[in-house]
């Protein structure tokens, strides 16, 4: 495989100081290949959830050329971290009903005994959802990693790339929420907007310009949804938040220059975004779906942003590259 555009400078990055980066869903072929490719382009350090002989039987059977020097397999039903993380798991949730008996029952999920291997601080960051639902990979995440400090939100976004190198910076932009909150309060919009433009400056290393997202241009029209993204400007205002953000924005005007000098001609954003906040989950996921599908755009996510430790997501449709990417990104979460 070889890697290009932002994922190629977020990989290049990230081989500077390596992360150890977990992956419980090794009966998965598409998660196996992608592990390979990690592994022998030096990008982090993997470990493999699951049976040995059975993980290796599948890659003979695949063709996989896994460099298995490099890789750690931790089979979770017969770890000697098996009690610690039982009882880690236990004092988390012993106020929510848990008990012992219970904690030992859970950790045979995987996807769990991997998030408790990064709160125990023995992973940077896990990767899964490839044959997990989003609630299965995002429950474990909130319940034992939980938020970070200060956030009381935990969002999703997309890092796109076009090939249309005039939009964002050099082609690369942020849409969220476009994977998990489905209907934002003010509060929340607030909080997806700044987790957002931290992402992209980790990321890309690129300043964010952010536009809030409507069918408004600065009050074009007039509505209950319009005067929520108002106040949100508002309330982001009052907090002298470290980047520039605008809105209402229709998206013509967010992104497009000559738009942007009839619509909103004094606005440091408009024309210029590169980070999209939608208003609602729906809007999000049907805007960067056209973007991927219409205009030959990559899309890599949704990635969670405000966990204490990065926990990502994969879509059940994920390619090996989208997975590749995705466990790159998570690299470049991690502390």
């Amino acid at each position: 495989m070889e890697l290009d555009g932002i994922v190629a400078k977020m990989a290049q990055k990230v081989k500077q100081n390596l992360k150890t980066i977990v992956l419980p869903e090794t009966e998965d072929v598409r998660v196996l290949k992608a592990a390979s490719i990690i592994l022998k382009e030096e990008i982090a350090n993997i470990i493999l959830i699951g049976d040995e002989n059975e993980i290796k039987t599948l890659c003979e059977k695949e063709n996989i050329d896994m460099p298995f020097s490099k890789v750690k397999i931790i089979n979770n039903l017969t770890s000697s971290k098996k009690e610690e993380y039982a009882n880690l798991l236990y004092e988390l949730r012993k106020n929510k009903g848990m008990t012992l008996e219970n904690a030992h029952e859970v950790i045979k999920d995987k996807v769990y005994f991997a998030t408790l291997m990064v709160k125990a601080n023995d992973a940077d960051g896990l990767v899964s959802g490839a044959i997990h639902s989003t609630s299965n990979t995002l429950r474990p995440a909130l319940q034992v990693i939980k938020a970070a400090e200060g956030i009381k939100n935990v969002s999703s976004f997309f890092l796109m790339e076009t090939p249309k190198k005039q939009f964002g910076d050099d082609g690369v932009m942020l849409f969220s929420d476009c994977g998990l909150i489905e209907f934002p309060t003010i509060e929340q919009l607030v909080d997806i907007t700044i987790e957002s433009a931290q992402s992209y400056r980790l990321l890309t290393g690129e300043e964010p310009r952010v536009a809030l997202l409507s069918y408004s241009t600065k009050g074009s029209a007039k509505n209950e949804a319009i005067d929520k993204l108002v106040e949100v400007l508002k309330i982001l205002k009052e907090k002298n938040v470290d980047f520039d953000v605008d809105g209402e924005f229709q998206l013509d005007a967010a992104i497009i220059p000559e738009v942007a000098k009839l619509k909103a001609p004094d606005s440091k954003v408009a024309g210029r975004a590169n980070v999209l906040i939608f208003p609602n989950l729906e809007a999000g996921n049907i805007g960067y779906k056209m973007a991927q599908r219409f205009g030959d755009t990559l899309a890599l996510g949704p990635v969670t942003q405000g966990l204490k430790k990065p926990v990502n997501d994969l879509s059940r449709g994920s390619s090996v590259d989208d997975i590749v990417g995705t466990i790159i990104v998570t690299c470049m979460q991690a502390k």
